[in-house]
């Protein structure tokens, strides 16, 4: 889109402003509706901010708004709305789209708004501008605050929020290309503030006693006045003769006409005083060229020194994520009247304002009344101010707010802070890293501050510095932090400047340390351990011991009055009390054996009634077999009864195992206790030095010494001061001995301009002089210069390999060595143990070894490396968790959001083994969600199998047979012409149902005749019993809401799965499960009772009946089980239980098939419940699934495979 095609609307609304006419702006009638308008249609713009850029395309502010506002302002109604509309057009692009776009369009967006806020900086350097903001801000400061109208202060925070946003707009790189000293737009805005006495008027607020409101929004201007400053030049402005002021350019171009002429000189060595016409070509031996001979130069002798392997060679392209991270911007000067202006103005502010409004910052940052991350201007005005008052006569009194043991506190906490911070934010890392570097620039300031402190004249000062000095040497956290900094310093995301101040601060605290030591003969600091205490595994908990049968006669004797009284009716019986749940997913059987563990419970914590209430309420449930009594039972039974339920031995769940973690390194898990033991040492400044001798240190410096060049002599100088003090104060100098440092050192030594960096020179000529020292009696130091090196093996090459596991200067290792004739012995076991089948390897070898004291860990690294494995992993340990039989409340919890998760999913039970946390085996897995109630049967956990090829597979032969056993046939393969249905009804099921959908009249009735055929009439005569009752309780009640179908058997379960059976109840207008949270099909509400009785005549056999059984009778909600689980009832409870016998089936089940539950139902077996009727269906088992389309035979087989898996681990 073209932003210079302004929209209508837009166009007209600022047509409506006014116009400029010559100096002169001429404003219309309706100049105050129209900012309004343009206050509306920015509030509603675009991600893009199209109102913004068309706005600023138009030069809306340039020509219009600035010129009302310096024309009228004595309109306060106008003068207001045109200060809301330059806020909102002035605010950073940063907080229009949140963070810098990283696509190309949104970015493109973004530096469209930038480059309009750059414009509009332009336009603020103008005194008129900031003479009336000025005027304006002073007339509402002059207020007292009874006469200050809630206008009047939120008039007062924009035209703050407007000079915060002027100035924050950063400079564009392409226009101002001046040298140091031109004034830049940054400083025309700065010279303009300070003309109109803006900034005398921000000194007020940040002094005043009743404008603490504006401490933040003031300290925030005041940082980006100064964002372009070096507070040390800044102090050093104006001091002695004006030559003095640039001395360091003097000194920087001193240095580069030096190294000119040095330059100059080397070259004029190196030509012959007689031109040659002929270069020649020479060979360099024992520098080899691709093949296997000497490289041949075609050059003179004096090129010799510039030949490179790489010469012609394109450079490697550094991929995005290993680039160095940017610098910030570099410190400018600005023009000498800007800077002798914000001298002035650093000078009053820290004589009149710093203590008072860093104060008051600080308090708010405390109370947390601040906005997030507003706590890094008051890290850079420390920072900043700080080192302008240690440059500018450095008096102490004047920042004492932040020279304290609380500021060293706040600011070590930010740091640490940051620094964690980082470690976590991956993708904000440099974010938190620039947040860091204003925090050690604090941190910097203070040690300073500290040190000039030292050196002042006055005992008070000395001994306060003495005092700090003091606190943060005997702190833990402060010696500790530079080390962290050292060893997570990463150059993709710290910038080097960073790096340079990090080395600086190091070099400083060092020096202070070693000095504060250095007048005491010891000195005690606080030291923190960290003890990491291991335990072995507690004990599985046990649960509660059973009663003996004493104590159990004892309590029954207890309970015998109060059981008579309940009896004969003189305790009342409570009513809420139910014993089943026909809506719980859990199974009938385990239910029944619930209310038994009820009752139990209830007599041993002799709640009587309650006991007596569910024995009567669950014989009403479940009166098959007598278990909780004859239906005409007496007070004498009951009384019986209760008596056997309360002594008999009934199976309880396990209680829950404690969650243990899981330890891949040794065989028995242990459990780690953390625990920080604080105590006081004697401080050894040569062992906390001894700290930084290590490769991340030692890295960080040589990269940093990388740009010597370009570094100030005090970067030089701490950073070889540091190395100095690793090789020579520890003497270490091997921890130096490597390639890239020798690189560098060789770069230094060639470099013409080396006299300028004589301490470096020095620091090179040692260490090389003492490498070559060691070379001559150890040949593989030139090998060890491959490699970053730590105080170990820097003292095994001085001292001799294997020295320290000798007893020399260092401990001994912990890992024993394996001789010889142990490795023999691991060789003969593991050919031993190795085709061993289900058993661990290592675990035999470690029973076999004998050598104690190996772990498994050694073991498996010995093998792999005599070559005997590939590595670790051909060795897999035996995951814990798989034997685990309790489970957790938070094992439970995960069970149960694993499951609703892939609930949906094809294979539920594979989903949640890969990823439930603890392992465990399948059966495990299916008995708990069995016993969590989520599914009553295990064919609910089964794979689901979609076919979608039309024809048979390749194991069918020519006649359509399949290749396979019989008892398999029907889990193989299909008839094409039911695979071609079941295709069309997952199409008719991928599609949406309408929850209205009404069923036409005689739906249904051709697949519910070929259900009939095949063995579903039972199934079908409980879907017609249903429709018919729904349409009865919706006629009777006249409300009509969704009814579940819960199929209570499992032959009705088995039905609810088949695809034509769902494809039936889809054409019947039946909804399936909405979603994970429901489990069963519903009729509808919106079905009436007409269209249910139609829905059911479809369904309906008009055929004979094989079975002779009636269809009409309604089916019963509940259909109580005739075969419980022999493990969950006792079988010497109930006088029937013995004589209880299943209800017979025609034809027996096959062995190795699961025996199926028969339940007794009026309704399903014709209205008798008799032993000797047969059932409604005259169809054997075998029979069902031959006839059944869904391959159910490896249904059933798998399931026969799982029961056997358990009945092995039971």
């Amino acid at each position: 889109m073209d932003w210079y095609m302004m929209n209508c609307e837009l166009l007209a609304t600022c047509s409506a402003l006014g116009y400029l006419e010559g100096d002169v702006y001429h404003r219309e009638p309706d100049c105050l509706e129209s900012v309004k308008d343009l206050i509306r249609y920015l509030r509603h713009e675009d991600e893009t901010r199209d109102v913004r850029q068309q706005l600023g395309a138009a030069q809306i502010l340039q020509n219009d708004l600035l010129p009302i506002l310096v024309q009228y302002p004595q309109d306060k109604v106008l003068f207001d709305a045109i200060v809301r509309l330059m806020v909102n057009l002035t605010q950073p692009a940063l907080l229009c789209f949140g963070k810098v776009p990283t696509d190309a369009a949104s970015r493109h967006h973004f530096l469209q708004v930038l480059s309009y806020l750059q414009a509009y900086k332009e336009a603020f350097a103008s005194e008129k501008v900031f003479v009336v903001l000025s005027e304006k801000l002073y007339d509402l400061l002059q207020l007292d605050w009874e006469q200050r109208q809630e206008e009047d202060t939120l008039l007062i925070e924009r035209i703050l929020l407007l000079v915060r946003n002027v100035l924050h707009v950063p400079p564009d790189p392409t226009e101002e290309q001046g040298v140091d000293g031109d004034a830049s737009v940054h400083d025309r805005v700065l010279w303009a503030l300070h003309i109109s006495g803006m900034d005398d008027l921000l000194k007020f607020l940040a002094s005043a006693q009743v404008e603490q409101q504006w401490a933040l929004h003031v300290l925030e201007i005041i940082s980006l006045m100064f964002r372009d400053q070096n507070p040390e030049e800044l102090a050093a402005l104006g001091q002695g003769p004006a030559g003095a002021e640039h001395g360091e350019d003097t000194r920087e171009l001193e240095t580069l006409r030096q190294r000119e002429l040095a330059e100059k000189r080397a070259r004029a060595l190196q030509r012959p005083s007689r031109h040659s016409r002929f270069g020649g070509s020479y060979v360099l031996q024992g520098l080899k060229s691709i093949g296997d001979r000497d490289v041949v130069f075609h050059k003179g002798l004096h090129n010799l020194k510039s030949y490179s392997h790489d010469l012609g060679k394109e450079p490697q392209r550094v991929p995005r994520r290993r680039q160095a991270a940017p610098e910030s911007e570099p410190s400018r000067r600005s023009a000498r009247n800007v800077r002798l202006f914000l001298r002035h103005f650093c000078q009053d502010f820290l004589e009149g304002c710093y203590n008072r409004l860093m104060l008051l910052v600080k308090d708010q940052l405390g109370r947390e009344k601040a906005q997030q991350h507003d706590e890094t201007y008051y890290l850079w005005a420390t920072a900043f101010f700080m080192a302008f008052n240690r440059r500018r006569g450095f008096r102490p009194e004047l920042v004492s707010e932040t020279v304290s043991v609380r500021a060293f506190h706040f600011i070590e906490q930010n740091l640490t802070k940051y620094y964690e911070m980082a470690l976590m934010d991956k993708k904000e890392a440099t974010t938190w890293a620039r947040r860091m570097h204003l925090a050690l620039k604090a941190y910097q300031e203070l040690l300073r501050t500290v040190q000039e402190m030292d050196r002042s004249p006055e005992q008070a000062v000395r001994d306060s510095s003495q005092v700090i000095k003091s606190n943060i040497f005997y702190l833990m956290e402060y010696r500790e932090l530079f080390l962290a900094l050292f060893r997570k310093f990463d150059e993709t995301k710290q910038p080097r400047s960073f790096l340079r101040d990090l080395v600086e601060t190091a070099h400083l605290f060092l020096r202070m340390l070693e000095r504060f030591c250095r007048g005491r003969a010891s000195l005690v600091v606080q030291s923190k351990r960290i003890r990491r205490k291991k335990k072995p595994r507690a004990p599985a908990a046990l649960g509660p011991t059973p009663p003996s049968t004493e104590e159990l006669e004892e309590l029954w004797a207890g309970l015998a009055p109060q059981l008579q009284a309940c009896l004969e009716g003189e305790v009342p019986l409570p009513e809420d009390v139910v014993p089943f749940d026909a809506a719980s997913e859990t199974p009938v059987e385990e239910q029944r054996a619930e209310a038994l563990l009820r009752i139990q419970g209830c007599l041993r914590h002799s709640q009587v009634p309650q006991a007596l209430r569910l024995l009567r309420s669950a014989r009403d449930v479940w009166p098959e077999g007598d278990v909780f009594g004859a239906a005409d039972a007496g007070p004498p039974e009951e009384t019986r009864l209760l008596r056997e339920i309360l002594v008999a031995p009934l199976p309880r769940n396990a209680p829950p195992e404690p969650e243990e973690p899981e330890d891949e390194e040794e065989e028995d898990e242990e459990e780690e206790e953390e625990t920080v033991q604080v105590s006081e040492k004697e401080f050894n400044f040569l062992d906390y030095l001894k700290r930084f001798a290590c490769a991340p240190v030692v890295r960080a410096l040589v990269l940093l010494l990388r740009g010597y060049p370009r570094n100030s002599p005090r970067t030089n100088h701490c950073a070889a001061r540091l190395l100095h003090r690793l090789a020579r104060d520890l003497h270490m100098e091997p921890l130096l001995f490597q390639l890239s440092l020798f690189a560098l050192f060789h770069r230094l030594l060639s470099d013409p301009a080396a006299g300028a960096h004589q301490e470096l020179v020095a620091l090179a000529k040692f260490i090389l002089g003492k490498f070559f020292a060691l070379a001559a009696t150890n040949k593989k130091a030139f090998v060890e210069l491959l490699f970053w090196k730590n105080p170990t093996a820097a003292c095994e090459m001085t001292k001799g390999y294997g020295s320290l596991q000798e007893g020399e200067g260092a401990p001994r290792s912990r890992v024993p060595p394996w001789t010889p004739q142990e490795e023999q012995e691991l060789r003969e076991l593991y050919w031993k143990y190795k085709e061993m089948e289900g058993e661990d390897v290592i675990a035999a070898i470690l029973a076999h070894l004998p050598t104690p004291g190996r772990t498994r860990r050694q073991v498996v690294k010995q093998l792999v490396r005599m070559g005997l494995a590939s590595s670790a992993r051909d060795f897999p340990r035996e995951r814990k968790g798989t034997r685990i039989v309790l489970w957790t409340q938070e094992q439970e919890e995960e069970l149960t959001r694993l499951f609703e998760e892939f609930q949906g999913s094809d294979d539920v039970l594979g989903n949640i083994l890969k990823h439930l946390t603890a392992r465990r085996s399948r059966a495990r897995v299916v008995e708990k969600l069995l016993g969590l109630g989520l599914v009553s049967e295990r064919k609910e956990l089964h794979k689901k199998r979609r076919r979608k090829s039309h024809g048979h597979g390749p194991g069918t032969a020519a006649t359509g047979a399949p290749a396979v056993p019989a008892q398999d046939s029907s889990a193989e393969d299909e008839d094409s012409e039911e695979e071609e249905e079941d295709e069309e009804e997952d199409e008719v099921e991928e599609g949406p149902m309408e929850e209205n959908w009404a069923p036409e009249e005689g739906a249904g009735q051709g697949l519910a005749r070929c259900l009939h055929q095949e063995g579903l009439a039972g199934p079908l005569r409980w879907l017609e019993n249903c429709l018919r009752r729904a349409a009865g309780d919706r006629e009777e009640d006249g409300v009509s809401q969704p009814v579940p179908l819960v199929p209570l058997t499992e032959e009705n379960e088995d039905a609810m799965e088949n695809r034509r059976f769902q494809s039936l109840l889809r054409q019947l207008g039946l909804r399936p499960p909405a979603s994970e949270q429901e489990s069963f099909w519903r009729i509808p509400a919106a079905l009436t009772p007409q269209q249910l009785r139609r829905a059911s005549a479809s369904v309906a056999h008009h055929g004979p009946d094989p079975s002779g059984s009636p269809r009409d009778l309604p089916e019963p909600p509940q259909c109580p089980p005739q075969d419980p689980g022999p493990e969950q009832l006792p079988a010497e409870l109930g006088s029937g239980s013995e004589s209880e016998e299943p209800v017979p089936v025609p034809v027996p089940s096959p062995v190795g098939t699961k025996r199926r539950r028969e339940l007794d139902s009026e309704d399903e077996d014709g209205g008798s419940s008799g032993p000797g009727l047969a059932p409604a269906a005259p169809c054997s088992e075998e029979d069902e699934e031959d006839e059944d389309p869904q391959p159910r035979g490896r249904r059933k087989r798998l399931r026969c495979l799982e029961e056997d898996e358990e009945e092995e681990e039971g």
